[in-house]
């Protein structure tokens, strides 16, 4: 279910929109306070781990999306390489290594510079782009971590759109 489907007034807090869409998937969260909140959403490829923290210093909600797929130390200049590959093709948003956890992940945000109030539809928008991204992404992730192929690889092998499903 998604926001338009509603007919209700928006809360000023963009984390409580975020809450009320969680709500209407019957997705797991955590609020963890007034200005950040954690989903878990099950996805094609792996289950996302989604953080939205609004940060009112830079009046700016965040996302971040990270999924299950530790790379290990020899692994992690090939993946280096597929990050720049890959967000050459995002048009918002982007994806890094955590260094210290061994963690990819997709990071973006909404900026409400000056008093700007995010809507339903924005805050429903953002958190698709982050599942989208990183289900496209997995398979080539998948690829130069567990089966070795080098970046430019990994994307040939998974760049293609496949029609329907098997």
């Amino acid at each position: 279910m998604s926001f338009t489907d509603l007919d209700t007034e928006q809360p000023a807090n963009p984390v409580d929109l975020v809450e009320r869409l969680a709500s209407l998937n019957d997705w797991t969260f955590e609020r963890s306070g007034d200005h950040e909140i954690s989903l878990s959403i099950a996805g094609r490829w792996a289950d996302y781990h989604v953080s939205f923290q609004w940060m009112n210093e830079i009046e700016a909600l965040h996302l971040a999306c990270a999924f299950d797929l530790k790379v290990p130390e020899g692994r992690r200049a090939e993946v280096l390489r597929l990050l720049a590959i890959v967000n050459e093709q995002l048009w918002v948003g982007h994806f890094d290594l955590w260094s210290d956890e061994g963690m990819v992940m997709y990071r973006n945000a909404l900026i409400l510079a000056g008093g700007a109030t995010a809507s339903g539809r924005q805050c429903e928008t953002l958190l698709k782009s982050a599942i989208d991204a990183a289900e496209r992404s997995y398979p080539a992730f998948q690829f130069v971590i567990w089966a070795g192929k080098s970046a430019p690889e990994a994307m040939k092998a998974t760049l293609f759109e496949t029609a329907g499903e098997a």
